[in-house]
């Protein structure tokens, strides 16, 4: 039992103190709870990353009955300072070889050295030295926050966040002060002064407590702390003397970095982890200590009685006598900050919006009303009775839930983003919303549609509104923002990065000399052993899905028998998986808000400041904190609609550069979906009926594009029906077969009452729609609210006796007596409430489904009445890894596809005069960078290769030699070969090789390498393939052949099915020698086909007259299973070169 009153001040976790403590804030509190600790301080290094779960945790064990005071801190980096520490930098970065790495050296996960902390650092640009920071209310917690955001500037910031005394001045108010570990503030001036005697050690203490006196008064404490270390025993010595010169108080810290005795060894090897790779002496060991006492120290939160038992333990054993008395105080202290100190108090979560979106004069309600009855007017549907009635009943629910500052601020960032990018028509339920209707933030008529507000926002839920914002450009909108908004108003969201199953097995195993082909023999399969028991599990019949850690460690047989056979293995794995690895940037994700420096606890990752708290999926930390995300998304589609509307205007409405301006106009006149005729049928017909598929938005897949065809979508609904059901769900269970078969025979459907026939008519019967259940709910049930409806489709998969199925039973029973009072049988409303039941897993968001929807129209429309500026636009923006099929869907309508040459080639994939050609643009090839390819734009045509050399007017500091290379080797200079070359590696060698200054230059230089003649094909094709990421399939592939493969059904190896054809072709690209653990050759061969997908096929037992001939087309009879992939047994046999 504890007796000695003490509470842990100095404590970190995984959460901020990454590579150097294990365990959640949670994991902490829980053991410092039941090891009979009331209360406890978080104190992460530099940060306050782990505040959300602390705060969370704590409110959890509140509900739980558990007495536990969470303490707000940090242990932060602190230098006298910073103008000095700043003056060095920048001298520092005036050496070319340390700016270079100095402009490196930004990210938000810190990594302790632990070692280097608690020494003399010679570097004073890594110079720093620890601070314990405690908030003692709500106005210290915003100093903290203001400081550590502060400390993460740039004038701050090189590899850790500093502070120095100015800054502890501006904001210590509310804050106690502790001088931390052997790496704190008086332990610097113990390490820098030891070897000029105990006096210049003591004098630098005294400069020091008298600094930190006049910052904290009484707040400021000497810390102690307890191991077999002899210098903390020095160090505490000279901190007494501090107490007896100053009278400072003194506090014992047990300065935990895992949460629980036994967790020591696991932290061991996460600290080596985090150094793996990187050239820190010591960290590469292969070697843990036997025990803990080989560290010295135990770091878990001990209780009072266990800090007096380390004290005497370690004191004795090195051989120091201190005063008892004194010790004890140190420790009861402790006690007395936690509860008489620091107020009880968990920091202030009052929504945070910005007030610059509120006009002068007007409340936010008020406000949001007048933009929406304008929004109205705008569309002429002011005075419509249906729209106006809507509009009041969505400002109302707004009003109430306290969300019209948040609708503001979301009409000001789509403001924004209509100044100078496309922006989608919606996403997600939002597009339910009337009233982003009528700001602009959504362009989805939502009563058109029936879609519903109550999907979108409930008047009787708690959870925030979520708007997911498409837009062409998310980076260039966020950095606009951050811009024109201010730093301290617009912030990026982090993400978080954990140690996963797959990387954590091969990084322990490597630390512990595991021979890596074991390894990869458990990794390369564990995921699909477990993926069918998983699914079996969950009543999952089709589709990916993929297994959970735990379904992992259970199903995988083969990585259970690894683990049996190294069982320390799977004790790390098991402790450490889920620890973080890296902090990284939500993909669109933004907090708006005001004074944001203070009111939370900003970090500065490459460059960019950032929250210190994620919100996704997996993890909801802003809210609690009081913060609403904003997801600003980009949309790769909405940049082609762009690029094809630029190629309309140009070669249709001969407007030479288009502005957004011109682009903009043209969307809004033909594209807009107010504008938009959505039954048109000869885009039906030509497009996604007959499978003319090129970058059209959700149907780039195979199965999706058959679907379609079987489907035949006649209007906006089919084709949101369709996209809705080709999901892993309602293919498992055969709905799209079902559906079609009802869409071809609409005679044989049957409905049961004139209600369920206005609902589901649509969708021929199915309920495809979450919102369909609600809207049936709504109807059919006694005195059921669209809102309960909504409610109800969160509900329908629950079982048991809990609070949710508790409403849903509540709401069956409703639903039944409402269906009876309209007359139909109860057996009736059963088997329509099963009906609910087997949808609700299956049903997708009908706001989402139509609002996509739109965009895939638009991209069909414009295949259809533009094809070859929509084509342009297309391959302009399909990735590397997609590009040549991209050409070669292109290709398929028939456009001829010229190759990269410096006289037509531009920024984009440009057309050719006459409609019939798509040009390969110089933006294309790696290494050619914008200064080059304007200086080509700027000067051409270029009519012999004298031209491009000696041209006046090129800055040839910005086309400099790599430039000339990479357009060599790329063949963009081919058109200017003449007769004087004999051939390509000629002209190269004598423009590259040795680049010509002058034309008696060129001249010797075609003389010197005249024998040099052309490149290999071989060459060719593997310079377009570095350089362009494109493989040159056509010069491969001979059409013939293609078409044969085509006509005999023979798939590329990228569509392999067993179940359809055995026999695949391919083109080998590299084959790579191995040896198997006996010694016999393999190879494995790295192949491509059409789809540009790079794929390993294993040959076992190759013999000596086997051989392959690479870029050449073959196909194959090959075995493919889950842990080898393809692989054969037999060159001769299975293998057929195409000639």
């Amino acid at each position: 039992m504890n007796k000695i009153p003490f509470v842990g001040l100095h404590a970190h976790s995984v959460a901020g103190s990454i590579f150097d403590a294990i365990g959640y804030p949670k994991d902490i509190m829980d053991f410092a709870f039941e090891n009979g600790m009331d209360a406890l301080a978080l104190t992460d290094h530099g940060n306050m990353n782990g505040l959300p779960h602390q705060v969370m945790h704590a409110k959890k064990m509140r509900e739980e009955g558990k007495n536990f005071k969470p303490i707000f801190g940090i242990e932060a980096y602190f230098l006298p300072s910073l103008d000095d520490w700043r003056s060095d930098y920048e001298a520092a970065k005036e050496d070319k070889k340390k700016r270079k790495t100095l402009s490196k050296d930004v990210t938000a996960t810190t990594v302790e050295d632990e070692d280097a902390s608690k020494k003399q650092t010679r570097n004073i640009l890594n110079r720093r030295r620890h601070l314990i920071l405690l908030a003692q209310d709500q106005e210290g917690l915003s100093n903290l926050f203001a400081m550590i955001s502060e400390s993460f500037g740039p004038d701050n910031y090189y590899r850790y966040p500093r502070v120095d005394y100015v800054t502890l001045k501006k904001y210590s108010k509310g804050v106690i002060g502790a001088s931390a570990c052997l790496g704190g503030v008086y332990a610097g001036n113990y390490w820098e002064n030891r070897e000029e005697g105990e006096l210049a050690v003591l004098n630098a203490m005294r400069e020091t407590t008298k600094q930190m006196i006049d910052i904290f008064g009484d707040r400021w404490y000497g810390e102690l702390q307890w191991n077999n270390i002899p210098e903390q025993h020095e160090l505490n010595k000279y901190i007494i003397k501090m107490h007896e010169e100053f009278g400072i108080e003194l506090i014992s810290t047990s300065d935990s970095h895992y949460p629980t005795p036994d967790s020591w060894k696991d932290r061991e090897l996460y600290k080596k982890l985090g150094w793996l790779g990187k050239p820190r002496p010591g960290y590469e060991s292969a070697e843990l200590p036997e025990g803990v006492e080989e560290i010295g120290y135990e770091l878990y939160p001990r209780n009072g009685n266990q800090m007096w038992e380390a004290y005497k333990k370690y004191s004795e054993s090195c051989g120091v006598d201190y005063d008892d008395d004194l010790v004890m105080k140190s420790i009861t202290n402790t006690y007395q900050i936690a509860h008489e100190r620091v107020a009880d108090f968990l920091p202030d979560n009052t929504v945070r919006l910005p007030d610059f979106v509120i006009p002068a004069g007007e409340t936010a309600d008020s406000a949001l009303e007048k933009f929406c009855i304008e929004g109205l007017r705008h569309l002429g549907l002011h005075s419509n009775e249906e729209y106006t009635e809507r509009l009041r009943m969505e400002l109302e629910v707004i009003s109430d839930r306290g969300f019209s500052k948040y609708f503001l601020t979301m009409n000001e960032i789509s403001q924004k983003a209509n100044e100078v990018m496309l922006a989608g028509p919606g996403r997600g339920s939002a597009a339910g919303s009337l009233v982003a209707y009528a700001l602009n933030i959504t362009q989805v008529d939502p009563l058109k549609y029936g879609l519903q507000f109550s999907r979108f926002m409930r008047a009787d839920a708690t959870d925030y509104p979520d708007i997911d914002y498409d837009v062409s450009d998310s980076m260039g909108l966020k950095e606009m923002l951050i811009k024109d908004w201010g730093a301290d108003k617009v912030a990026p969201i982090s993400n978080w990065n954990t140690l996963q199953l797959k990387s954590l097995i091969k990084d322990i195993s490597k630390f512990y000399g595991i021979e890596f082909r074991e390894v990869n023999d458990v990794t390369s399969v564990m995921l699909y052993e477990a993926m069918g028991p998983a699914k079996l599990k969950h009543g999952i019949k089709s589709g990916i899905y993929a297994p959970t850690f735990d379904e992992v460690m259970e199903f995988s047989d083969t990585l259970k028998r690894f683990l049996a056979r190294y069982p320390h293995v799977k004790t790390h794995v098991e402790s450490l998986y889920g620890q973080v690895r890296s902090c990284s940037r939500h993909a669109g994700g933004v907090v708006v808000g005001e004074d944001l420096n203070s009111r939370m606890p900003l970090i500065n990752s490459g460059g960019v400041r950032q929250t210190p708290w994620s919100e996704g999926q997996n993890v909801r930390h802003l809210e609690p904190m009081g913060f609403i995300k904003f997801d600003v998304l980009g949309l790769s589609t909405l940049k082609m609609i762009e690029g094809a509307i630029y190629h309309i205007l140009r070669r249709h409405h001969n407007i030479e550069n288009p502005t957004f301006e011109d682009i903009k106009t043209f969307y809004d006149e033909n594209l807009h979906p107010d504008k938009m005729d959505f039954n048109d049928q000869k885009v039906y017909e030509n497009i996604f009926h007959k499978g003319k598929w090129a970058g059209v938005f959700q149907f780039t897949e195979g199965g999706a594009q058959n679907f379609c065809r079987l489907a035949k979508p006649t209007n906006l609904i089919d084709l949101a029906a369709i996209t809705s059901i080709y999901r892993p769900g309602p293919l498992g269970a055969n709905v799209h077969n079902d559906y079609v078969d009802a869409k071809q025979n609409p005679h044989r459907l049957k409905f049961i009452n004139e209600e369920h026939q206005s609902v589901t008519e649509e969708t021929f019967g199915f309920l495809i729609f979450q919102e369909q259940i609600a809207e049936l709910a709504h109807r059919l049930g006694k005195d059921i609210s669209l809102d309960e409806g909504n409610a109800l489709r969160k509900v329908l998969t629950k079982k048991g006796t809990g609070k949710e199925a508790k409403v849903k039973n509540a709401l069956r029973k409703k639903f039944v007596e409402g269906c009876t009072e309209k007359n139909l049988q109860q057996s009736t409303a059963e088997r329509l409430w099963e009906t609910f039941e087997y949808f609700s897993g299956y049903g997708f968001n009908k706001s989402h489904a139509v609002s996509y929807c739109i965009i895939s129209f638009q991209c069909a429309w414009l295949l259809n009445y533009y094809q070859v500026e929509w084509l342009a636009a297309f391959l302009d923006k399909e990735p590397e890894t997609r590009k040549e099929k991209a050409i070669n869907v292109a290709k398929s309508f028939g456009m001829g596809i010229k190759s990269l040459d410096v006289n037509s080639s531009g920024r984009v994939w440009e057309i050719s005069d006459d409609g019939s050609t798509l040009i390969q643009p110089l933006s294309s090839i790696k290494g050619l960078g914008d200064a080059a390819i304007d200086q080509i734009l700027a000067n051409r045509p270029f009519n012999k290769v004298e031209d491009f050399l000696f041209n006046e007017d090129i800055t040839y500091s910005k086309l400099n030699k790599k430039s000339l290379d990479v357009l060599c080797r790329s063949g963009t200079l081919n058109g200017l070969i003449d007769d004087r070359f004999t051939g390509g590696k000629h002209f190269w060698s004598a423009i590259c090789v040795d680049r010509p200054r002058k034309e008696k230059n060129l001249m010797e230089n075609i003389e010197a390498f005249a024998n040099e003649g052309d490149f290999s094909d071989e060459e060719k094709i593997g310079y377009l393939v570095e350089l362009t990421g494109v493989f040159p399939f056509n010069r491969v592939m001979k059409p013939e052949i293609y078409e044969q493969l085509n006509a005999a059904l023979i798939p590329p190896i990228a569509n392999y099915d067993p179940e359809v054809c055995e026999v695949v072709w391919f083109i080998p690209r590299k084959v790579v020698p191995k040896k198997t653990k006996n010694g016999k050759t393999f190879w494995v061969i790295e192949v491509i086909d059409d789809t540009n997908t790079l794929t390993r096929i294993r040959v076992w037992g190759v013999k000596d007259y086997d051989r392959i001939h690479v870029n050449k087309p073959y196909m194959a009879k090959l075995e493919h299973n889950d842990k080898w992939g393809f692989s054969t047994r037999s060159l001769r046999r299975n293998f057929r070169i195409l000639a």
